[in-house]
């Protein structure tokens, strides 16, 4: 598929893209996709979470009552889960929660989600712009004039710019990512996806 590149006024600068079929017109696999965000949610967990156990907790190692005569079970330690203050039962304790996909199947997913983009019209090509300075207002105006100021949008670049990234920082509806970091969950976060004239050709190469 064809589509037209913008400028940041929005206007078409009479230049085309061609949109490969085989990236953004597949069948989708939307359990491709679920693996690919369950991956992705996963990875932003910290596994930091840490209980202590019997062998853990400090308490006094004394003996609580005698062994017998009592009418109650046997206690040896105050450590006991049995008891407030023991240690827990299969605490939890520090993990990683991450696991591993194929390159194929993460593939897949990316292509779906843009896949899905495209069946929704909501890819846009602009060509290349940047700043001289970081300026929040200058992104503004930028998503003012593609009629995108108050949608979740990404925007896609060829490398890191870090003044356009430092611009769109403080919006707390839109990210800027470039290709190599750009994630499943990312494109389907997004209401309409922004992709740099430049982004295209990279996009391709990295999926194909």
């Amino acid at each position: 598929m064809e589509i037209a590149v913008l400028n940041i006024s929005g206007k078409e600068t009479g230049r085309k893209v061609l949109l490969a079929d085989d990236i953004y017109s597949v069948e989708p696999n939307d359990h491709a996709i679920y693996l690919d965000v369950k991956q992705y949610l996963a990875n932003q967990r910290q596994g930091t979470h840490k209980a202590k156990e019997r062998a853990e907790v400090a308490r006094t190692t004394k003996k609580l009552k005698k062994q017998k005569g009592t009418g109650g079970a046997r206690a040896g330690s105050m450590k006991s889960p049995v008891f407030i203050g023991g240690g827990r039962v299969f605490g939890p304790r520090p993990r990683s929660y991450g696991f591993k996909l194929n390159k194929k199947l993460k593939a897949l997913a990316r292509k779906s989600a843009l896949t899905y983009k495209a069946k929704d019209n909501s890819i846009l090509v602009v060509e290349a712009f940047g700043f001289e300075t970081p300026s929040t207002k200058g992104y503004l105006n930028v998503l003012d004039g593609l009629s995108l100021l108050n949608k979740k949008t990404l925007l896609v670049l060829p490398e890191n710019n870090a003044n356009v990234y430092l611009s769109s920082r403080n919006l707390p509806k839109a990210k800027v990512t470039t290709v190599n970091e750009l994630s499943t969950y990312d494109l389907l976060h997004a209401d309409n996806l922004l992709i740099s004239e430049q982004s295209v050709e990279k996009i391709e190469a990295l999926l194909k």
